[in-house]
């Protein structure tokens, strides 16, 4: 039995859609909203069973791929999140690269060989590399314009990813990626007036509208946290709306914050563009935090901890001297 794991952002659907493409392999496919990374827990732990995992940390699944690959699973893990330590494994087969400057789907590429580069180029830019996706784009010899669709493209399935659960969702991520498949390139599916591209463009425009209207709560010359409400909607754009602000002050780290159920707030955060480094690093000060180096979250920051988490911002990202 195959299982197919992966991140239900533009990233990990991304990833998973070049490797399929490349490879078709019957599956069950395990994923989720963004946020929810603790996936590989949900595989059977048994010999014999073959696993691909895309774009979820290892240092979040480690009890999980510890135990997958001590019943004698075999495992291969594309990732560009704080691995922890990665176990030495004769059942494992890693690409881990925690350079801010690539992504899962880059990885993929690189094994691939450029098979499905458009692809890639489209994850790039969802994820907010855009300094890599234009170089790429350009090595292509895409025109301007085909270079903004993809990156249209990538930054609406990335916004798709974004919520607390499923049902926040225009779709969900394993229904996401088999709409993509019979695509073999991203302006196949921007052509046909039936793929999730439309749907998600309109969608996109009405929740970036209402998100422009995002209470700023602190703000200084390194960073700015703003919050955006409770709503399915805003759950679904905070995300993309970080990385927007992030493009507009790219000398700037930025937060976008929602409120959870219980009181506490779901953070985003980007790092400065111009030093896409230490998101982590502050995320991860918090209980439920995580992530990458450019690009981090806090799950539940808990409402008393509010003003920590500001002042540990700004304090980040202040000039040392």
């Amino acid at each position: 039995m195959h299982y197919d794991v992966f991140n239900g952002d533009a990233d990990g659907v991304i990833a998973l859609l070049q490797l399929r493409l490349a490879e078709p392999k019957e599956s069950t496919l395990i994923t989720g909203v963004k946020r929810d990374i603790a996936l590989l827990k949900r595989v059977p732990v048994q010999a014999g069973t073959e696993v691909t995992v895309l774009d979820i940390s290892m240092e979040k699944n480690q009890p999980a791929l510890d135990d997958l690959l001590a019943a004698g699973a075999t495992v291969q893990y594309f990732d560009h999140h704080r691995p922890g330590v990665i176990p030495q494994h004769q059942g494992l087969q890693a690409s881990i690269d925690m350079d801010p400057n690539t992504c899962t789907a880059l990885l993929v590429d690189a094994a691939l060989n450029g098979q499905f580069r458009l692809w890639a180029i489209t994850a790039a830019y969802g994820d907010n590399m855009i300094a890599s996706a234009d170089r790429l784009a350009e090595e292509a010899g895409l025109s301007s314009a085909q270079s903004a669709l993809l990156r249209e493209f990538g930054v609406l399935l990335n916004y798709n990813g974004y919520g607390a659960e499923v049902a926040d969702l225009h779709f969900a991520p394993d229904a996401l990626f088999e709409a993509l498949l019979p695509y073999r390139d991203p302006f196949d599916a921007i052509a046909d007036p039936a793929s999730p591209y439309h749907t998600l463009k309109q969608a996109y425009a009405e929740d970036m509208a209402k998100a422009e209207a995002a209470q700023l709560l602190a703000e200084d010359a390194v960073s700015a946290v703003y919050l955006l409400g409770g709503e399915p909607w805003c759950r679904r754009v905070s995300g993309v709306f970080g990385n927007e602000l992030a493009n507009r002050h790219p000398s700037r780290a930025h937060a976008v914050l929602t409120e959870n159920a219980d009181g506490s707030y779901l953070v985003s955060v980007r790092a400065p563009l111009e030093n896409k480094d230490g998101a982590d690093e502050v995320c991860v000060a918090f209980p439920t935090g995580g992530g990458r180096k450019g690009a981090a979250g806090i799950n539940r920051l808990p409402a008393d901890s509010l003003d920590d988490f500001i002042q540990c911002l700004s304090r980040r990202y202040k000039p040392s001297n």
